[in-house]
């Protein structure tokens, strides 16, 4: 139960800390003379999540690491196994939004 709580932790802060880097990527000039290493800015509920998705540990995650693991999650939370989340399940989840800029992504 546990890593369950802890997954879903990791999950949110994911979100949002791709949200930060998101917007302070926009932010950085074209012209930055040596480029951070982005796994040490990372928070380390980031640096765990990497771990977890990272699969072929190069440091980044794919689109199919993304997906591979967003489809486990989906699974685990889909508890009647519909293929649908129905509102009970995401209540379950305990999943929040925490940014109204989360929120407004695809409006």
């Amino acid at each position: 139960m546990g890593l369950l709580v802890t997954q879903r932790s990791l999950l949110i802060a994911l979100f949002s800390t791709i949200l930060a880097l998101a917007g302070s990527a926009f932010a950085q000039k074209a012209s930055v003379p040596k480029q951070q290493d982005r796994a040490t800015l990372a928070s380390p509920h980031v640096q765990e999540l990497l771990l977890l998705m990272d699969t072929d540990k190069n440091g980044k995650v794919s689109k199919q690491e993304w997906m591979k693991f967003m489809e486990a999650e989906f699974n685990r939370l889909d508890k009647d196994k519909s293929g649908e989340l129905t509102p009970q399940e995401f209540e379950l989840s305990k999943v929040r939004v925490r940014s109204k800029s989360f929120a407004a992504v695809g409006k």
